[in-house]
């Protein structure tokens, strides 16, 4: 299972730590008819306990590494608690520095503020901001937890400001010209770095 749990892809090296998402983004592989397909190996049989996210820690190669990611086919803050203890267990024994990419719903998956306890177990933190207006981000990302989904990803990245310098959000360049001026605009109101990124088939 070991290596479900942890990948690397060039110096970093990611931490697939759940397969739980509350989101149905539209152009998420998980919701497409080949879901599995080439990346099998992060599909769980079972959620990981924390004692098989050490073990698959102790077993790694971490070499040439400069980073390590929170980031897999789920939403990392579904198993806050394991991302929390997961952290500490990285920082006593490797000098990497850490982020976390989330579509930051945690507060709603909680039911309470997070953004201090996950900024003190992180060094970065990116946000899926995915779309610049409610509606929109509704029909992509189709969260959970409906209309108030999109004011709480807000929330909770301005909240993570006030404990950690490094907070951005991110869209996808595959949204439109318009999308990605107008998720300039949001971000830069919001106090908050933007990070374009280019569409991967």
């Amino acid at each position: 299972m070991t290596t479900d749990i942890i990948y690397r892809y060039k110096n970093q090296v990611y931490f697939n730590i759940t397969n739980k998402c509350p989101c149905r983004c539209t152009f998420c592989i998980r919701n497409t008819e080949d879901a599995i397909g080439e990346a099998s190996n992060l599909w769980f049989e079972h959620e990981p306990a924390l004692e098989e996210i050490y073990k698959a820690i102790d077993e790694f190669d971490f070499s040439d590494c400069n980073e390590v990611v929170f980031c897999g086919y789920g939403e990392p803050t579904m198993a806050l608690e394991n991302l929390i203890a997961v952290s500490k267990y990285i920082r006593e024994r490797y000098p990497f520095r850490i982020r976390l990419n989330t579509n930051g719903l945690s507060d709603l998956i909680h039911k309470r503020s997070t953004a201090e306890e996950i900024c003190q177990a992180v060094d970065s933190i990116s946000i899926s901001l995915n779309m610049p207006d409610a509606a929109s981000y509704n029909e992509v990302v189709r969260p959970a937890y409906g209309e108030k989904s999109f004011d709480a990803m807000l929330k909770f990245a301005r909240d993570c400001k006030q404990y950690l310098d490094d907070v951005r959000f991110t869209v996808v360049d595959v949204i439109g010209e318009e999308k990605v001026e107008q998720s300039k605009i949001l971000a830069a109101q919001n106090g908050i770095p933007l990070r374009v990124r280019k569409y991967s088939p």
